[in-house]
């Protein structure tokens, strides 16, 4: 199973290669990124991104199954609310 084997450290890359963030780790259903991947409107925290979006693991890299740019759009805050100008931490 993909969640099993996604680790601590790990490199979440788009579909595309692009680096999205770094894998702090797996809680639920979700891979909770590393707080120094968070920027925009509600930097400094971590960002979450469901299971459900990985293809795959290579190696040492989570591969979302979404080009970087479309992923980012993907990823939720701690309450399951995307994130945006209007989402809650």
């Amino acid at each position: 199973m993909t969640q099993q084997n996604i680790k601590d450290n790990m490199e979440v890359i788009g579909a595309d290669g692009v680096h999205v963030g770094t894998v702090d780790r797996v809680e639920g259903n979700r891979i909770k990124l590393k707080k120094s991947d968070s920027d925009g409107f509600h930097k400094g925290h971590h960002h979450f991104i469901e299971l459900g979006f990985v293809a795959g693991v290579e190696g040492s890299k989570v591969r979302l199954s979404a080009n970087a740019a479309i992923a980012v759009t993907l990823e939720e805050e701690k309450s399951g609310k995307p994130v945006g100008p209007s989402a809650e931490a």
